[in-house]
């Protein structure tokens, strides 16, 4: 390998390493794990992923449910916002969270589903855009809920994060990587690209419980 060689990939090894890093470090002090600590907002934005993996149950799925329903159950939320990929005629993340969330005990009037939710980007600058979101409490995993926080400072959604929990390390470490990834496109995405949701549309309602 030349030097030319050594200097990209030293350079892309940086630049990696400098978007994980920023992106955690701009969110602190807006992810939640307690209840208590954290302030109410309208909505919850439920970030969506795969219920199963590899035939297998997926506990990154099954944690975001639980913390929404916490969130909903505690009253820190009115409503949720279940936001997922929907485009395969054969698999439908919002249409999954929200019977989930229903089997929960969240009344299903008060979960509303973005069905063009394909990446952290199209679910947060539609939280904003479409379903006139102002503030929001993101659910997710804390090394994706930073990254969706970081997108909703730049678009201009107020929002916090309530941590869904972590699964075993060796999920864990596999998922963490690939956000090292995901951080750097996100940074590419909003500071040089100005990447746009795949679709936008008119504005939608969600309902929230009155309390």
């Amino acid at each position: 390998m030349g030097w030319w060689s050594l200097a990209v990939a030293g350079f892309a090894a940086v630049s990696l390493a400098a978007c994980d890093w920023w992106v955690g470090a701009t969110t602190e002090g807006r992810v939640y794990d307690r209840l208590a600590e954290l302030k109410p907002a309208p909505v919850a934005l439920l970030l969506g992923t795969s219920p199963r993996n590899a035939g297998r149950p997926n506990p990154f799925y099954q944690a975001r449910i639980k913390a929404a329903q916490e969130l909903f159950a505690a009253g820190k939320v009115a409503g949720i916002l279940v936001s997922g990929d929907n485009r395969r005629a054969n698999y439908n993340e919002p249409v999954m969270m929200k019977a989930d969330l229903v089997r929960a005990g969240v009344p299903r009037e008060f979960v509303t589903m973005d069905f063009a939710g394909f990446r952290t980007l199209d679910s947060v600058v539609r939280a904003k855009t479409v379903f006139q979101q102002n503030r929001v409490i993101v659910v997710s995993q804390r090394f994706h809920a930073q990254r969706a926080l970081f997108l909703a400072q730049h678009v201009g959604l107020e929002a916090d994060a309530y941590v869904a929990e972590e699964p075993q390390w060796n999920w864990w470490i596999r998922v963490r990587v690939r956000e090292v990834f995901a951080r750097a496109l996100a940074c590419l995405d909003v500071w040089v690209l100005n990447r746009q949701p795949h679709f936008l549309g008119p504005v939608e309602p969600v309902k929230l419980q009155q309390r």
